[in-house]
């Protein structure tokens, strides 16, 4: 009897230990699913500092080495003026992306707008009421946003760049009933339902709807640019053709061309003409 006691406790013992290893690769592999699946949660969010540990990622900061598409990077940049982003497919989302280019725009004194569409002459007025303007320097009523006419003051001391129609009310800041006048100059009512229908954009290369040209801003103007000097000396001053195939009209965006890209631009060139675009779908 003895001697079948021994054999039967070296058994029991042997498959106690089998059962204690299963056991603890069992846990390892549950740990390890674990962790995974919280490395991933930390990948998905784009977060950085994220313990695989932890049961929720830290959304502090990014995730390290993670280079933003073109599309982040403008949207991070516009969004310290911008406060509320439009939603895809929206007309404000579309007018953002045709004129939103200004948005990036960082220098000091420079006022952007609040929202992307004026409602009315009044609304309009308020806004600009709380700009520094200046006026172009050899123009009779060209105003600009300071920063805006400083810088190009400053180009075309360099180069003769002339407005477009010499008219500054209308090559410069414009009034309401200036932007609405050009719109039913070119287009209707008809053209805007499509336009907040999306059913239209190209319109937006001609003219801008009521209550949303960058020249009630005090941030755009009209010039007669026809040579390669002209456009690079306003380039070195800050300003760029944003919007598509509106080959008279400037925007100050207040940067170098070499940081366009860092803020998410992509440049067109459409007839030798390069024009730095949203990166907006």
């Amino acid at each position: 009897m003895k001697r079948l006691i021994k054999p039967a406790k070296f058994i029991l013992t042997a498959i106690f230990i089998c059962l204690a290893l299963v056991a603890s690769n069992s846990l390892q592999r549950h740990q390890s699913v674990n962790n995974l699946q919280s490395e991933n949660q930390c990948l998905v969010a784009s977060v950085s500092g994220c313990s695989a540990n932890a049961q929720e990622p830290n959304l502090s900061q990014p995730v390290a080495n993670e280079p933003l598409s073109p599309q982040e990077n403008f949207v991070a940049a516009i969004m310290q003026s911008l406060k509320v982003m439009p939603a895809p497919e929206t007309y404000e989302y579309t007018l953002l992306r045709s004129y939103g280019a200004a948005f990036i725009n960082s220098t000091s004194n420079v006022k952007l707008p609040p929202k992307l569409i004026f409602d009315n002459e009044v609304d309009t007025q308020e806004f600009q009421s709380q700009l520094t303007l200046e006026r172009v320097v050899d123009t009779k009523d060209c105003y600009l946003q300071k920063s805006a006419a400083d810088a190009l003051n400053k180009a075309r001391l360099q180069f003769n760049i002339p407005l477009k129609s010499g008219y500054g009310a209308s090559d410069c800041l414009r009034s309401y009933a200036t932007n609405l006048r050009f719109w039913h100059k070119y287009a209707n009512n008809k053209t805007l339902e499509k336009v907040k229908e999306g059913k239209e954009t190209a319109i937006l290369g001609v003219v801008a709807p009521p209550g949303t040209s960058q020249h009630l801003w005090g941030l755009a103007i009209d010039l007669g640019v026809s040579n390669a000097k002209q456009r690079q000396i306003l380039n070195q001053n800050g300003w760029f053709q944003t919007v598509v195939k509106d080959v008279p009209h400037w925007t100050y965006l207040g940067v170098s061309a070499e940081d366009l890209p860092k803020l998410g631009f992509k440049n067109q060139v459409i007839q030798g003409i390069t024009y730095w675009l949203t990166p907006l779908s």
